[in-house]
């Protein structure tokens, strides 16, 4: 069952984009979006404000991705740092097992994982240009 809604951040000076239209499409990112609010080593943060463009492997054209979080970071040693986040269930991060006969469940899960593939090479590419990082986030880092 997917959860989405607003959420409104009690510390909107650090949410970069408006405030007020801050969506989360699933219960992780909800989680995530409380933590980024409420912990003072994250400077900044944003959801889905940084657009990045990708080749799609399925059709060759161009399309958009919209990340879902930016993060600017206080690190340990008091340097700040600045990350591209995905929240993603660690099924679709890893290729799909071939099963015994092709469903279309399984057609699903590789264009799923194709498709992702490509927007984190994209956003990879992206960090790389602009002096951020890209990570993927999964349950096993948000502890659900």
């Amino acid at each position: 069952m997917a959860y989405s809604g607003k959420f409104r951040p009690k510390n909107p000076k650090k949410y970069k984009g408006d405030p007020r239209l801050v969506i989360y499409r699933s219960l992780w990112e909800l989680k995530f979006m409380k933590w980024c609010d409420d912990h003072d080593h994250i400077l900044e943060w944003g959801s889905e404000e940084i657009v990045v463009p990708y080749r799609s492997p399925l059709d060759g054209r161009v399309h958009r991705y919209f990340v879902d979080f930016y993060a600017k970071v206080r690190n340990k040693s008091g340097t700040a740092k600045k990350y591209l986040i995905e929240v993603k269930p660690k099924k679709q991060t890893v290729e799909p097992k071939l099963p015994k006969r092709k469903t279309k469940r399984y057609l699903t899960e590789v264009t799923t994982y194709i498709t992702n593939q490509a927007k984190w090479e994209a956003a990879r590419e992206w960090c790389a240009d602009h002096g951020l990082e890209f990570i993927i986030l999964t349950e096993d880092h948000l502890n659900v």
